[in-house]
């Protein structure tokens, strides 16, 4: 995407009440101009875009960069099961440089993927025991893709994941809790006991990397019979 896209995704963004725009790279950052462009709109800006050194955390950080979000995905017990690419150190390595840069945590996980309950508690105790737990954590539900391997998973129970973001909520109070990606397929029961549960943000746009997520205008009219509204960022001060 040119500048002028960027620019424009995110001034519709903003328009719908916005508080924080994402981009997402394959390969390479998000040029400085991307950033700048985010941040001349009034919106947060943030980036995913995997492992970082300390050198390209610190460019980003000067950039303007705000959030950088980068997931455990998983308990580190289970994280091999799952995912063979990267070790679960190389992750807590990139938080650890991003939070050294002075740019602010968005990290989560995935939940369904065939883990235990105890599993998913000891995701949070990662995240709780970061040196800071993160200012943003997403929570995805696990989507199910024809041809991956956890196409055939058992699906997780509706409650499991209404209790996984009340555990997030108790545990790190003052973090936002988002709905990430796997929104459409727990429907909007389960969705609202989410943010009873103590979600209080949601990831918005038509679509989140290479699934579909629900539109911006059923996002709108489902907030609002929640009598749900956009807000700003809560402070850690």
């Amino acid at each position: 995407m040119g500048v002028e896209a960027v620019r424009d995704a995110a001034f519709v963004a903003h328009a719908a009440g916005a508080t924080r725009f994402c981009m997402g790279a394959a390969w390479r950052a998000p040029k400085d101009r991307d950033v700048e462009a985010v941040k001349a709109t009034g919106l947060e800006s943030c980036a995913t875009l995997g492992m970082l050194g300390e050198v390209h955390a610190e460019a980003l950080r000067d950039a303007g960069l705000d959030y950088d979000n980068h997931n455990l995905d998983s308990p580190p017990d289970f994280y091999g099961d799952v995912i063979t690419t990267r070790d679960y150190q190389d992750r807590l390595d990139t938080l650890t440089r991003v939070r050294n840069a002075g740019v602010s945590v968005c990290c989560g996980g995935i939940v369904g993927l065939g883990e235990s309950r105890l599993q998913r508690a000891d995701l949070f105790a990662e995240l709780t025991n970061l040196a800071s737990y993160p200012e943003s954590v997403p929570i995805n539900h696990l989507t199910k893709v024809e041809g991956i391997p956890l196409a055939n998973q058992a699906d997780l129970y509706p409650l499991e994941f209404v209790r996984t973001i009340a555990l997030a909520r108790i545990t790190m109070p003052l973090t936002r809790v988002c709905l990430s990606a796997g929104r459409q397929s727990i429907g909007d029961e389960v969705q609202a006991l989410c943010f009873v549960g103590g979600a209080n943000s949601i990831f918005y746009g038509d679509k989140l990397l290479t699934t579909a997520n629900p539109k911006g205008n059923t996002d709108m009219d489902f907030l609002d019979r929640l009598d749900l509204k956009a807000g700003h960022p809560m402070s850690r001060d």
